[in-house]
């Protein structure tokens, strides 16, 4: 956990009246964001999809679909104004207390090989890189591999 956390975060599941919200951080913290449709599917579908907030404010959100016995985390995003005080170590950790409780025993995501803070922050969660997928990720002149990692719950 980081030292520089001094106030602890509300967890709440994401409801379609918060989708506003999270848009606009999506929309400032990626050149490439979610769009409102991908936020109204996954509640829609049922997936797992968290609201942290801190005093009220949203600081950061996370969806993550949940099959069987295993977790795809498929966002997890902290707004740029709360990036480097550990709320991204802090979703994690719920989502992977949420994971379990719902029988997942191992956690899948990608993440691009140009996010260095991203990795760093899964490896440091326990996250292994399993492999790549090709030309995952849109960028403004082509396509960017994802790294897949794994994590046991």
């Amino acid at each position: 956990m980081s030292a520089v956390l001094k106030i602890a975060p509300c967890f709440a599941p994401m409801q379609p009246e918060d989708i506003d919200a999270v848009l606009a951080i999506e929309q400032d913290a990626y050149p490439f964001p979610w769009t409102r449709n991908n936020f109204a599917d996954s509640l829609a579908a049922g997936y797992s999809a968290w609201c942290c907030r801190v005093n009220g404010v949203l600081a950061g959100y996370a969806v993550m679909m949940l099959v069987v016995d295993e977790a795809h985390l498929l966002n997890v995003t902290v707004a740029p104004d709360w990036q480097r005080r550990g709320y991204g170590m802090l979703i994690v950790h719920h989502l992977f207390g949420t994971a379990r409780s719902h029988g997942a025993g191992r956690m899948f995501l990608e993440v691009r090989p140009s996010n260095a803070p991203g990795q760093g922050l899964y490896t440091r969660l326990g996250f292994a890189a399993i492999g790549r997928r090709r030309g995952y990720y849109p960028t403004g002149d082509g396509r960017e591999d994802a790294v897949v990692m794994a994590a046991d719950l």
